[in-house]
């Protein structure tokens, strides 16, 4: 039987699993990494500490499943997108710690890209808004604060890369610097209508073309891994950003097709087939993961605070010893008492964009307790994802009937069940719920011929749960009324 060793380098953590032919698990590896915050608002990860635990992940995964080196068809990798990191070609030595999606230090650098008018030139060509969330703030930044990179750059000593880019390169001993389409399209420079690297973005930004990786289909032979980096050689033949493979790997390939991945951030996406178009109503069109040559769209919402809101429950408030105790603590209470959490600790994402926006918590009363707060925080989740549909429907003309979710917190009932009372759809939660490191995987199968085709694909996605709506519609709705006004209130400066 083939197997397909996947790597899904995440924000928190480095996994590695080993999937059969039949989609199934063999086995799972995972270790943390240091988050490093240098200032407020900054987030950074050491790129060789991203590098060390994904190649030790995918030793001991492999170790696990107890298979031969041959019995690996292909490697795969799903990727934290955004995340950037700058390197000598030389010597492969970062210039700086990696900048991190989530951080803020560069709005600045986007804040004059607006004022010079260029907000409708981006969102034409690439479906983003400007914003510090993309790669281009983040590479301009490194260019202007590490000393000497400027000129590094224009000798064409330097290489650019998402952290897939950077796992590539460091797979293949240096001889690979490429990407895929989805993570291309989350840079800011990709135009993702002609499939090429913008030259007007570039020089709007100030980066050097020299630094930019190939970009290729998600699915494809990339090359082959060193077999001293993690123990064999094999092909790597699928890349995709996570959020485009856990669509994948969802079994979202048509045009209005929906999955919601519950992180440390929120990530909702719709298929929208082989049709670009720019969103109306706050969201982003972004390139999907593309199995060949035929271009492929979504439309994305990004929460920035979703999984994270139970993380500062447990290290901030101390409310919790773990994160899987926030559902029995919500529970609790019969719901949140009027309390209202609006987990802004990074500004608000779509389809708000809002970077100066601060967290609240508002209907505090002295019946409030820490239970009210938890319950509270969990709804913040379902509530921003709520938001995030609604948008979509609008930009899609046409309602969305069934919403695909996975991710740690798709794990939490009480939330799952929440989520489908305030949408009036059903919330289906699959078997394998690693859907991330599945769509890379399939991927990856596809290029090397373990799967035919994304048919053959579908019939392997099974229910392992569903939820269906129990609140009346008017009573959601007065809910997301509430959470309207409690946004506002955030906002307000």
């Amino acid at each position: 039987m083939s197997c397909i060793l996947a790597l899904d380098q995440g924000t928190s953590s480095s996994r590695a699993i080993v999937f059969d032919e039949d989609g199934a698990i063999r086995s799972i590896a995972q270790r943390e990494f240091r988050q490093i915050f240098p200032q407020p608002g900054w987030v950074e990860h050491d790129p060789f500490e991203i590098r060390d635990t994904q190649f030790a992940t995918a030793r001991e995964a492999l170790a696990s499943a107890s298979i031969a080196p041959a019995a690996v068809a292909a490697v795969a990798i799903a990727n934290q997108r955004e995340t950037t990191i700058v390197w000598e070609r030389a010597t492969g030595r970062p210039i700086h710690n990696a900048i991190v999606w989530q951080d803020r230090r560069t709005e600045p650098i986007c804040e004059a890209i607006r004022a010079r008018g260029l907000a409708p030139l981006v969102a034409q060509r690439t479906g983003l808004v400007v914003d510090a969330y993309f790669s281009a703030s983040k590479i301009r930044w490194l260019l202007d604060h590490v000393a000497g990179a400027r000129e590094q750059a224009k000798r064409g000593e330097l290489a650019f890369g998402t952290v897939d880019s950077w796992l590539v390169w460091q797979l293949t001993g240096g001889a690979v610097h490429a990407t895929d389409v989805s993570n291309a399209s989350r840079t800011m420079l990709y135009d993702v209508r002609r499939g090429c690297w913008d030259d007007e973005l570039l020089e709007a930004f100030g980066i050097e073309r020299s630094m930019l990786p190939d970009v290729h289909p998600s699915s494809h032979l990339y090359g082959a891994s060193d077999a001293t980096a993690i123990g064999g050689a094999w092909p790597i033949a699928g890349i995709a950003g996570d959020q485009q493979a856990a669509l994948f790997g969802q079994g979202c390939f048509r045009a209005g097709m929906a999955k919601n991945t519950y992180g440390t951030g929120c990530f909702l996406l719709m298929h929208t087939g082989e049709r670009f178009e720019p969103s109306r109503n706050g969201l982003v069109a972004t390139a999907a993961a593309q199995p060949d040559a035929t271009r492929r769209y979504a439309l994305e919402g990004s929460v920035f605070i979703g999984g994270a809101v139970v993380q500062w429950l447990r290290d901030g408030l101390r409310a919790i010893e773990r994160s899987s105790d926030v559902e029995a603590l919500a529970a609790s209470v019969p719901d949140a008492g009027g309390v209202i959490f609006v987990p802004a600790f990074t500004g608000l994402g779509a389809p708000y964009w809002k970077p100066d926006a601060r967290g609240t918590i508002t209907g505090l009363s002295r019946g409030t307790t820490v239970a009210h707060v938890a319950r509270a925080a969990l709804d913040s989740i379902a509530f921003q994802s709520a938001a995030l549909l609604g948008a979509m429907g609008r930009d899609a003309g046409a309602p969305i009937t069934e919403l695909r979710v996975d991710g740690g917190a798709a794990a939490n009932d009480l939330l799952m069940q929440f989520q489908s009372d305030l949408l009036g759809i059903p919330v289906v939660r699959p078997a394998i719920t690693e859907t991330t490191a599945l769509g890379a995987a399939y991927l990856a199968g596809l290029a090397t011929g373990v799967w035919r085709d994304t048919e053959e694909l579908a019939r392997l996605w099974r229910i392992g749960r569903s939820f269906s709506p129990t609140m009346s519609r008017d009573r959601a709705q007065s809910l997301m009324r509430g959470w309207e006004r409690a946004v506002r209130q955030a906002i307000a400066e």
